[in-house]
């Protein structure tokens, strides 16, 4: 399925801390959702989670005190915002983050953890399509995309400056050919059980070409450049190093022995006569 055919939820939350299991909770929470380049519908609430914000939160998202004596609590909030993203693909600058906070608040509701629910990082996305920058907050990742919104630390405006983001690194996919949900969610997602799934199913066939003695075509982004490649690799073994899984072989196109990060494989196919010089994208 095309990346475009996919609806979205880019969301943000501002916090009374840094670290929910001291107790910090969200204060503000929003979110647009899109397909494609069109806007769906919108999200934005404060959230009064009857605890003051710390001194260091305020002087980042200025959120009072008396601006959230009237809000609403987490128990009105959460589960119109779980409404708000079902079926959807949730996605975050630093989801990590977020979604800490996110689950805290399931947590404490009584609410079953986010299900059937793909999560990726556009912070992912920054690092993986564009390395070597500097530092990648984003505020400074937008300027280097040429996206003149100031970052204001306010759950709403930040959600505009992430999805802003999102679609020119999405265009960046498309340069490459990368267009394919499943690819973009392989290269994003931050579950790790659905990564450790996709990538022991390239395992799964590296192992099967090794078993029939044939060689692998593979597309492939580097890590160092981001370039997508197709290669040919005479598959030599599969080992593990630093907790990554690597396709080590004799590559075609380099005339030599090659290592490929697994997670980095965008497509892999076993070559044989008759689809010899094809690849499926």
């Amino acid at each position: 399925m095309n990346i475009d055919d996919i609806e979205f939820v880019i969301f943000d939350t501002e916090t009374t801390g840094l670290d929910p299991s001291l107790g910090d909770r969200i204060v503000e929470i929003a979110a647009l959702r899109f397909k494609g380049r069109e806007r769906l519908a919108e999200f934005q609430t404060l959230v009064n989670p009857d605890r003051p914000v710390s001194n260091a939160a305020f002087a980042v998202n200025k959120i009072s005190a008396d601006m959230l004596k009237d809000a609403p609590n987490p128990a009105e909030v959460i589960p119109k915002f779980l409404d708000f993203i079902q079926g959807s693909c949730l996605c975050s600058y630093n989801a990590g983050f977020d979604l800490e906070f996110l689950n805290n608040e399931f947590r404490i509701l009584s609410i079953p953890a986010l299900k059937d629910i793909v999560v990726v990082d556009a912070l992912k996305m920054a690092k993986r399509l564009m390395p070597g920058l500097e530092r990648y907050a984003l505020w400074f990742v937008a300027d280097v995309l040429g996206i003149k919104i100031q970052q204001k630390h306010r759950a709403f405006s930040d959600v505009e400056l992430t999805v802003s983001a999102f679609y020119k690194l999405k265009d960046m996919l498309a340069t490459k050919g990368i267009t394919d949900f499943n690819k973009f969610v392989g290269l994003f997602s931050i579950d790790p059980v659905l990564l450790e799934s996709i990538n022991n199913q390239k395992i799964a066939q590296i192992q099967e070409a090794l078993n029939l003695k044939v060689q692998v075509r593979i597309e492939y982004i580097s890590t160092s450049s981001a370039q997508v490649t197709e290669r040919e690799v005479v598959p030599k073994e599969i080992k593990q190093e630093n907790g990554r899984n690597y396709l080590v072989g004799y590559c075609c196109l380099k005339r030599q022995e090659r290592s490929f990060r697994v997670d980095n494989i965008l497509h892999i196919e076993l070559v044989n006569e008759n689809n010899k010089g094809q690849i499926t994208r």
